[in-house]
């Protein structure tokens, strides 16, 4: 496949952590798209329409041109290779350091997403829908709080994830550690220093004004 600048980009979702690395993504890279601000809980991702461009029926989906794409670290991991070279942006082309950036997005996805913030976006958040289970969410807690600490034994001497530079890795951390410190999950101050300065990034404000939901009614 041949990337295009020019064509047709949309990125499905809004409201969520997962989405808003999409648009941070897209933000970051410089890139032109239409907003499509579906919910997971307005029924938006329920449509045919929707349905066929993924089927599992979560957000978010980025369009780009013939490529259909979902999975929030995927899109972004896709956006960085195929349009950051020109920011710097792109993932490291050394085998060690794109392994070394692998491991981060596969802590960040696993360790700090799926195992412990999602168990307490479940069970806490939308415990309506999904039942209440406090001793799952205080042991995701707990394990998120620990697994913080272990991020920062990652971290090396620069300012970001993989050093001097700013990566996919970091849209990846910064969104769970924010998710972290919403709950008010300590982590530890050096990281609350790093997300303070990946978030007064220009691309992270204009894509959380992007990730907005339209407002009801």
């Amino acid at each position: 496949m041949v990337v295009n600048r020019d064509a047709k980009k949309i990125v499905w979702g809004a409201g969520t952590p997962r989405v808003l690395r999409a648009h941070w993504g897209m933000h970051e890279v410089g890139l032109d798209y239409e907003r499509r601000p579906i919910g997971s809980r307005n029924g938006g991702n329920l449509t045919p329409e929707y349905t066929r461009l993924n089927p599992s029926q979560k957000i978010p989906t980025l369009q780009d041109g013939e490529l259909v794409l979902s999975e929030s670290a995927a899109i972004v991991n896709y956006l960085t290779t195929a349009y950051g070279a020109q920011n710097n942006l792109q993932p490291p082309t050394d085998v060690a350091e794109r392994a070394r950036y692998d491991m981060w997005g596969f802590f960040c996805m696993m360790e700090l997403d799926a195992n412990t913030l999602y168990v307490i976006r479940r069970h806490g958040d939308l415990h309506a829908i999904y039942g209440e289970a406090p001793n799952a969410v205080k042991a995701a807690k707990e394990i998120l709080a620990a697994q913080a600490v272990a991020a920062l034994t990652r971290f090396g001497a620069g300012p970001y994830a993989m050093g001097e530079r700013f990566t996919g890795a970091d849209i990846l951390l910064t969104t769970c550690l924010t998710g972290a410190q919403r709950r008010e999950i300590p982590i530890p101050a050096p990281l609350q220093d790093y997300v303070a300065r990946t978030t007064a990034r220009a691309a992270y404000k204009l894509a959380m004004e992007a990730n907005q939901l339209p407002a009801a009614g």
